[in-house]
C-alpha cells in the first residue's frame, strides 16, 4: 500500500508538471495512468498492464509515479524500451525535463549491451593488424587468430584511424551509437566484443573500457533506461541464492520495472530462448577450434588442462564432430525436401521429432557439455597468464567466442532432447535447408509465459507494462496469454485524448479482389493508389510483404513512382528525413513501408494526411513457432485463429491506424484495401475494436 506521504509527493509532482510544462494540457487518461502505476509499484510484486494511446503522455505519467514510489521505497526505477529512439528521448528530454520541473537531482544511466560499446582491446588489435601493405594479420599470429574476417576496405581503415584517435584523445566515450565516423557491418564486430570475448578485469584495457565505465554509472543510478533485450538477458542469468538476474542490472527484488513499448516483450522473450545450429559451419568451426586449442596448450606450456591432455582433448572434439555428421546423415535420410519449395522446412508436429534424431541430440548434448567444461578450463589457463602478449589476447577472445557458440549449440541439443510438459506448450523444433544446401537445426519456445513466469513475475518488486496498443479493443486475453500475466494483474485500456470521430475517417473502398488473389489484388491496389491517392500531399502506404510492395511499385505509373520512397531503398531515418523535406518544400511524398513503418513513426500534420493499409496484418501461417503453438491450442480444443491470429492482427491494425492522428489538430483518413473486414465473420469484431473513427464503407456493385 502507498503511504500518504508518497501519495502527497506524487500529487505535488503532478501539480508542478502541470504548471511548469509549456503547453501542458490536463488529460484525465494521464491522471488515471499515474494512479494505476503508483498503485502497482506501491505493492510488492504488483503488476499492471496499461494501454495508453498516443497523446496520453505516458512517459511523464510513469515518471511522476515511478520516481516518487522508488524513492520512498529506496528502490531503483528501470525503464525498458524496445527502440533506441525512445531510450534517447527519455534520457535526453523526458527525464531531464521531469527532474528540472520538480527541482530534483537524480543519477540517470543509459544501460546498453556490451556490443553497443567500443572494445579498446579489439580496437588496438584491429589497428595493429594493419601492416604496411594494408593486409590483415598480426605479426607472428596465424589466420585462426586473425581479427579481420577479410581485408578491410580503405573506408574501414580510415574509420579505424579516426575511431582510435577520437578515443585516445578522449573526444569520444566509446558509445558506438555516437561514433565519430560511420562504422560498417564488417568493421563493427572487429571493434566491439561479446560477453564471451571479454576478459573483464584481466584485460589490460579494463580501466578505460567504455562498457565497464557505463556499468559503474548504472551501479550508482537511481533511474536506469535500458533496452528490453538487455533487461531480459539480465533476468535470465542465474543470480544469487538460486534466483535470477541482478548480474548486469540491479537485482529484481530491488527494482521497479517499467516496460514501455510493452507489445514487444513477448517476442523478445521468445527470441532469448531460440537456438539454431548450422551443421556444416559448426563442423568447420570445430576444426578451427582444435587449432586454437593447440595454440593455447603451446602458449601456456601445459601438458594437461581441465584433466585432459591435448591428445585426449582432440579425441573429444573429434567425437563431437562425428556426432554432428551422424545427425546430419540421419536427417538427410529421413527428410526429402521438396525441390519446389524456396525455403524447405521440416517441422515436428507438436514439436515432436523422429526418435533417431532425438537420440542423436541426446548424444550431442552430452558431448557438447564435456567440451564446454574443458574449454572453460583452457580459456581460464590462457586468461590467467601473466605475460602472453598479443597471442594471449587473441586466444582469450577467440576461445571465449567459441564457448558462446558451443552454448548456443548446447541449447539446441538440450531442447531437441527434452521431454515436453503435459501442462504447458511444447517447444517448437524444426530443420531448414539453406540456399547452399546447408542443414540448420532450430528450437524455440512458443510462448514467453513460462520464461517470464520464472524470472520476472513474482521476482520483481513491481512491474508495469505499457504501450499505445496492447489489447484487441480492450480485450487483453491475447496479450495476457503471450506473456503469462499473473491472474491478479491489473489491465487497463485508457481512452484516446483526441476527438478521433471528428479528426479521422476510416474508408473501406469497394475492392473487387481479396488478398488471397495476390496478383489481382496487387493490380487493384496500384489502380486505387493511382486514381484516389492525393500524390501532392504526405502519405503512408503499409504492406504486409516485400513481394507485394515491389509488385505494386512496378505497376504504378512512373510519374507516381517518382514520388514514392520505399522502405529498403535507403535507411529508415534518411527516407523519413527526405519525405519530411519534400512535404515542407510543398512537394508531395509517399512512404511505402512494411511492419516497422507501422509503429513508432511520428508524422504529424501535413507530413501524413492519408494512411493506406493494403491488407489485414495476419501473421505468416508457415512460421514454425506460431504453427506449433496453434497445434497445441487445437489439441486442447481451442481455436488458435480466433484466440491468437485475430486478436494480434486487430492489435497491429490499431497500431497502423495510430500513424495518422498524432495530436489534437491532425486531420486525415485511413484507407483499408482489404474487404475481408466486411465479408468475413471475424471482421465485425475487428471493426468494433478499432478507435471511433468516422466510417465510410463503400458498397460493392
Amino acid at each position: 500500500m502507498l503511504a500518504d506521504s508518497t501519495k502527497d509527493a506524487i500529487r505535488a509532482s503532478y501539480a508542478r508538471i502541470k504548471s511548469g510544462l509549456p503547453g501542458f494540457r490536463a488529460r484525465a487518461s494521464q491522471g488515471r495512468m499515474i494512479a494505476e502505476v503508483a498503485k502497482a509499484l506501491g505493492q510488492t510484486g504488483g503488476v499492471a498492464v496499461i494501454e495508453a494511446p498516443t497523446g496520453t503522455g505516458k512517459s511523464m505519467a510513469y515518471l511522476i509515479a515511478g520516481v516518487e514510489v522508488a524513492r520512498f521505497q529506496k528502490k531503483r526505477l528501470l525503464i525498458a524500451t524496445a527502440t533506441v529512439a525512445l531510450q534517447e528521448q527519455l534520457v535526453q528530454r523526458d527525464i531531464p525535463q521531469y527532474l528540472r520541473l520538480n527541482g530534483m537531482e537524480a543519477k540517470v544511466a543509459l544501460a546498453k549491451g556490451r556490443g553497443r560499446y567500443l572494445c579498446p582491446r579489439n580496437l588496438a588489435m584491429a589497428t595493429a593488424s594493419l601492416n604496411d601493405s594494408g593486409q590483415m594479420g598480426l605479426a607472428g599470429m596465424d589466420a585462426d587468430l586473425a581479427i579481420w574476417l577479410k581485408p578491410p576496405t580503405p573506408r574501414d581503415k580510415q574509420a579505424l584511424v579516426k575511431l582510435s584517435a577520437a578515443f585516445d584523445h578522449r573526444e569520444w566515450d566509446g558509445d558506438m551509437d555516437t561514433a565519430p565516423e560511420p562504422v560498417s557491418d564488417l568493421l563493427r564486430p572487429m571493434v566491439t566484443t561479446s560477453a564471451g570475448g571479454c576478459t573483464s578485469r584481466k584485460c589490460a584495457h579494463f580501466m578505460v573500457c567504455p562498457f565497464f565505465a557505463a556499468r559503474r554509472s548504472v551501479d550508482d543510478a537511481e533511474i536506469i533506461v535500458a533496452n528490453q533485450d538487455l533487461v531480459l538477458a539480465d533476468l535470465t542469468m542465474p543470480g544469487e541464492d538460486e534466483g535470477w538476474g541482478g548480474i548486469i542490472l540491479p537485482r529484481p527484488d530491488e527494482t521497479l520495472y517499467i516496460f514501455d513499448e510493452g507489445h514487444h516483450v513477448a517476442a523478445k522473450a521468445i527470441d532469448r530462448g531460440t537456438a539454431e545450429v548450422y551443421m556444416n559451419l559448426s563442423a568447420r568451426q570445430l576444426s578451427r577450434l582444435g587449432r586454437q586449442v593447440h595454440a593455447a596448450y603451446s602458449l601456456t606450456d601445459k601438458e594437461s588442462i581441465g584433466k585432459l591432455s591435448l591428445d585426449k582433448g582432440d579425441e573429444k572434439l573429434q567425437e563431437l564432430s562425428n556426432a554432428l555428421e551422424e545427425l546430419e546423415r540421419e536427417i538427410r535420410l529421413g527428410w526429402l525436401p521438396d525441390p519446389a519449395e524456396a525455403e524447405p522446412m521440416y517441422r515436428g508436429s507438436l514439436g515432436q521429432l523422429p526418435e533417431p534424431w532425438v537420440e542423436h541430440a541426446r548424444v550431442l548434448s552430452v558431448y557438447t557439455d564435456e567440451i564446454q567444461r574443458w574449454l572453460n578450463a583452457v580459456r581460464r589457463a590462457v586468461v590467467e597468464m601473466t605475460d602472453g602478449g598479443p597471442t594471449q589476447e587473441a586466444l582469450s577472445r577467440e576461445l571465449g567466442i567459441a564457448l558462446e557458440r558451443l552454448e548456443k549449440q548446447a541449447r539446441c541439443w538440450r531442447s531437441w532432447a527434452a521431454t515436453d510438459s503435459d501442462h504447458a506448450p511444447p517447444l517448437a523444433r524444426w530443420v531448414t535447408l539453406t540456399g547452399d544446401q546447408q542443414l540448420v537445426c532450430h528450437a524455440s519456445a512458443v510462448s514467453a509465459g513460462g520464461m517470464l513466469g520464472a524470472v520476472l513475475w513474482g521476482n520483481a518488486s513491481g512491474v508495469v507494462m505499457t504501450s499505445a496498443t496492447l489489447s484487441a479493443g480492450g480485450n487483453f486475453r491475447g496479450f495476457a496469454d503471450s506473456v503469462g500475466l499473473p491472474d491478479d494483474a491489473v489491465c487497463l485500456s485508457l481512452p484516446s485524448p483526441f476527438d478521433l470521430a471528428s479528426q479521422a475517417r476510416l474508408e473501406i473502398p469497394a475492392m473487387r479482389t481479396l488478398p488471397e488473389a495476390r496478383e489481382a489484388h496487387a493490380e487493384e491496389i496500384s489502380e486505387w493508389l493511382a486514381d484516389n491517392l492525393d500524390w501532392d500531399t504526405g502519405n503512408l502506404v503499409l504492406f504486409t510483404s516485400r513481394a507485394k510492395l515491389d509488385r505494386v511499385l512496378q505497376k504504378l505509373p512512373i510519374a507516381h513512382v517518382r514520388k514514392v520512397r520505399a522502405q529498403g531503398s535507403l535507411g529508415k531515418s534518411q527516407l523519413v528525413a527526405e519525405h519530411c523535406a519534400d512535404i515542407e518544400a510543398g512537394k508531395g511524398s509517399t512512404l511505402f513501408g512494411l511492419a516497422s513503418f507501422g509503429e513508432g513513426l511520428d508524422l504529424p500534420g501535413k507530413l501524413c494526411e492519408t494512411v493506406v493499409i493494403t491488407q489485414l496484418p495476419f501473421a505468416v501461417p508457415t512460421d514454425p513457432v506460431g504453427a506449433t503453438y496453434a497445434e497445441w491450442l487445437e489439441s486442447r480444443g481451442r481455436n488458435p485463429f480466433l484466440e491468437v491470429s485475430v486478436p494480434e492482427a486487430t492489435r497491429l491494425l490499431t497500431q497502423y491506424c495510430g500513424r495518422l492522428i498524432r495530436n489534437e489538430t491532425d486531420q486525415g483518413r485511413i484507407v483499408l484495401l482489404d474487404r475481408r473486414v466486411i465479408l468475413k465473420r471475424y471482421g465485425a469484431g475487428m471493426l468494433r475494436a478499432l478507435p471511433p473513427f468516422q466510417r465510410v464503407i463503400e458498397r460493392t456493385a
